[in-house]
């Protein structure tokens, strides 16, 4: 097999002449059609391959060197020449490789020239006789990496010195390493998380286990890390999480879009924005173009917003996208299970504001939906996160009030991340943080005020005296990704059962909320009315009919998180009393079908609701695991 890699071919010469004559591609550079003339050189024919890149160029430009040290030369003409293989880079990307080989050689001390790249060119040259005269070098990487961009942002934040304090809802501050965690122990593994920021996962999370033992999703082998497969139960859950973030937020005045997966790297906002955002990126190719699939949903709205016409009158103007799906190139060593992943789906909604006030007063109704969402979706309180509030000192100093209403309005000490001067867009992040069973934090929902990306996207709104002004923007993720909030509740399942308490879904997003076992064969007719009529009821309902004890049936009915079981026999049919098995009250309740289906239609009011895709009879259902 061929060896991939960035290809010169190296001639020591006593002159070369060259002059462009016609581009070759739409891409190709200016340059002046004249003859250039270069002698006693070194001529790097050089051809650059898929897969190139800068670092290769620099290894390229180290190779040559030796060899002109050897050769006692110390100028060479870089010359692209794309047939020295048929595996060529995208033009855009050869010429950036390029480009990177003659700044290095440069820079290295070098006397560097190179001709116009794009150009068909006549050439003579003149190679001198001796042995070393003509070379041909493979240059590869050192180790294959995985391709991807690092902003800025990202690598700021890696170096970023932070202050972290406590602050106390008496809007008292106190360093981290002084605050009394009595009482706080939560508050105290989520601060120790933070400030040590080791991320990598040295051992399988509990939700790992869960979501295979219940059939929810699983790793995908032929795929890229951190991208999952979802079996039917998970894909309903993950489904009913969508529809209820989506009606929550659009319940709260959002308008639904919906935008591409993949950007331009060479638009200039986008370009700009990129380095602003702490996150890796997926990068791909098509035709010329350098393509980076998106990470938010911020790209598409934004471009949108740019395009739309509005006055101070729609402020805040709100709008929502459910991302699926969105983009991240995160560390290996951090993809374990549903807590962090490549490929999520992730609710983003942003409001453009008139001026601070504005969208001070809009930031703390978004919190209260925030709360909401966690706490009437996922059913998770005050206690099972943690608020994280980031800003730069002098924001901080101008609206402490502000800020310290944030903790007020979940009655507990949070911690603060304080930076000297602000380096992101934005000038105030908030999250609510959820604390796994490995000490690891993972966060759910977040708002942010941004205060650049407006007048980087050129989105403009109509004040009161018919000026044309930039909108401030906030950035919020009501639930925080969908996959993350099952990884939530899965975790906080597992914690329940090392309490003593039953590990149990939400009812409204159980996959399967009730199950009918008859005791014998002869039932199975009355049992399949008795789920025809519940599932009549938007209820989702299946039927136990294997061949199996009554008592193994309940017990995978339990190992399964069935919300409630009915035994179906003689003696319940002609009573027409069912024995309910309660698995949160963990105790058996006798009632009548209609109270027992009016009782779910009660607790599960105003949720999404989607049927079961699975065979209704358990013997015609296929085992997805083990």
């Amino acid at each position: 097999m061929e060896v991939q890699g960035l290809r010169i071919l190296q001639l020591h010469s006593n002159f070369i002449e060259y002059k462009p004559i016609k581009k070759e591609i739409a891409a190709a550079e200016k340059c002046e059609k004249k003859k250039q003339r270069l002698e006693e050189l070194v001529v790097l024919f050089t051809c650059i391959e898929k897969g190139d890149d800068e670092a290769v160029a620099s290894k390229a430009v180290d190779e040559v060197r030796s060899s002109l040290q050897q050769l006692k030369v110390n100028k060479v003409l870089i010359y692209p020449y794309a047939h020295l293989s048929s595996n060529l880079a995208k033009p855009t990307n050869a010429l950036k490789v390029i480009k990177a080989m003659e700044k290095y050689a440069k820079e290295t001390g070098i006397e560097t020239y190179r001709t116009p790249f794009g150009w068909c060119k006549q050439f003579s040259i003149s190679i001198k006789g001796h042995p070393l005269a003509e070379q041909s070098k493979v240059v590869v990487p050192t180790e294959v990496e995985e391709k991807e961009i690092v902003s800025k942002a990202l690598k700021a934040e890696e170096r970023l010195k932070s202050s972290w304090l406590i602050l106390q809802t008496d809007g008292k501050m106190i360093p981290v390493e002084s605050f009394d965690f009595s009482g706080h122990e939560n508050l105290k593994k989520f601060a120790r998380y933070e400030t040590e920021k080791v991320r990598a996962v040295q051992q399988v999370p509990p939700h790992v286990k869960l979501m295979r033992k219940l059939e929810i999703a699983d790793y995908e082998p032929g795929s890229d890390l951190g991208n999952f497969r979802w079996y039917p139960k998970g894909s309903l859950i993950k489904s009913l999480l969508e529809q209820f973030v989506t009606q929550r937020v659009t319940e709260y005045g959002a308008m639904e879009v919906e935008t591409p997966v993949m950007y331009d790297f060479q638009h200039p906002s986008l370009a700009k924005y990129l380095d602003r955002f702490p996150a890796r990126q997926y990068v791909l190719e098509s035709g010329e173009k350098e393509l980076f699939l998106r990470f938010s949903a911020c790209f598409g709205q934004f471009l949108m917003a740019h395009d739309a016409q509005f006055s101070y009158r729609q402020l805040p103007l709100k709008i929502y996208e459910l991302t699926k799906y969105s983009f991240r190139r995160e560390k290996s060593g951090e993809l374990v299970g549903l807590r962090r992943l490549r490929a999520f789906t992730m609710p983003d909604c942003h409001a453009l504001c008139a001026d601070l006030d504005q969208a001070k007063k809009e930031f703390l109704v978004r919190f209260e939906l925030c709360k909401g969402v966690l706490k009437d979706g996922l059913e998770l309180g005050n206690d099972d996160y943690e608020l994280a509030i980031r800003f730069a000192r002098d924001f901080f100093e101008e609206n402490r009030d502000f800020i310290v209403s944030l903790a007020q309005q979940i009655d507990k000490p949070v911690l603060i991340e304080m930076w000297e001067e602000r380096f992101f867009y934005f000038i105030l992040k908030w999250e609510f943080n959820f604390m796994d069973n490995l000490d690891k934090a993972s966060a759910l929902s977040t708002d942010q005020i941004d205060i650049e990306n407006a007048e980087r996207y050129g989105i403009t709104y109509v004040d009161e005296k018919g000026e044309r002004r930039h909108p401030l923007i906030l950035h919020c993720s009501p639930s925080g990704a969908i996959e993350r909030c099952i990884y939530a509740m899965l975790e906080k399942a597992y914690r329940e059962q090392h309490k003593g308490n039953v590990p149990i879904l939400p009812l409204w997003i159980s996959p399967v909320q009730v199950r009918v076992i008859p005791v014998s064969d002869r039932f199975i007719e009355e049992a399949e009315k008795i789920a025809e009529e519940i599932e009549r009821q938007r209820i989702r309902v299946d039927l136990d009919d294997r061949s199996l004890t009554i008592q193994k049936k309940v017990r995978e009915a339990e190992t399964e998180w069935v919300n409630y079981v009915i035994v179906i026999g003689q003696k319940e049919i002609e009573s027409g009393t069912l024995p309910i098995r309660d698995r949160k009250a963990r105790k058996i309740r006798k009632m009548q079908l209609q109270e027992f289906i009016g009782e779910i239609r009660e607790k599960t009011e105003g949720m999404p609701f989607k049927p079961l895709t699975l065979p209704r009879r358990l013997s015609e259902r296929p085992r997805f695991f083990g």
